[in-house]
């Protein structure tokens, strides 16, 4: 499986790009853009007016819309890939590690909360999407790992699958990119930390039946 790269001339952005955008700027308007219109909807001449700069401007940093996804894409699974990593290479009882897995997923998950939403929300229609997805089932199956030896301990319920246990705690902490808004624009706004607990604290109670 070959993971998608990012575009060279996006990689190789300078840190002021025309007009005054750098690097992170430029993706972020772009990501906001596929996530309120839909990738497939988003047009370079749309992306050109949000940013308030000619297409031939976005060419001049990036060679095409899919460079701009495909570096997105990169960014929030490689944040995902990094947590899981720390926990696998980390100390701790099987049962903590999957504490550990579900709070840092939560919190990469705020912390790179647009380009995850545009993750959760791909439909495979290119080699870049197919590539995202596959990374994304890998992601599930090594946290399937820690739970199936969070199984053996005798910490988290045995009468579901490993893989399955797996799913459905992703399906719950993903759910947060609908619902949690870490600038509190929500009614009983709770802080990162106090969603991470709570959110954590019920994936648990899942867990353990």
């Amino acid at each position: 499986m070959t993971d998608p790269q990012p575009d060279a001339a996006v990689a190789g952005l300078p840190r002021r790009g025309r007009p005054g955008y750098d690097r992170e700027t430029l993706l972020a308007v772009c990501v906001d853009v596929f996530n309120r219109h839909g990738y497939e909807a988003t047009s370079m001449g749309m992306l050109a007016t949000h940013l308030g700069i000619s297409k031939s401007a976005i060419y001049h940093h990036v060679q095409s819309k899919e460079a701009i996804l495909g570096q997105a894409l990169d960014d929030a699974l490689g944040a995902l890939e990094a947590s899981i990593d720390a926990v696998q290479a980390g100390p701790g009882a099987p049962g903590e590690k999957v504490e550990a897995a579900v709070r840092g997923t939560l919190r990469v998950l705020v912390a790179r909360m647009p380009e995850v939403t545009l993750l959760l929300r791909l439909r495979g229609n290119s080699d870049v999407e197919l590539a995202a997805m596959e990374r994304r089932r890998a992601i599930t199956r090594r946290l399937g790992e820690l739970v199936e030896a969070a199984q053996a301990e005798g910490t988290v319920r045995s009468d579901v699958t490993p893989r399955n246990l797996a799913r459905l705690m992703l399906g719950m902490i993903n759910s947060i990119v609908d619902w949690y808004r870490p600038n509190g624009a929500q009614p009983g706004h709770k802080s990162v930390e106090e969603m991470v607990e709570a959110v954590t604290g019920v994936v648990l109670g899942g867990l353990r039946g």
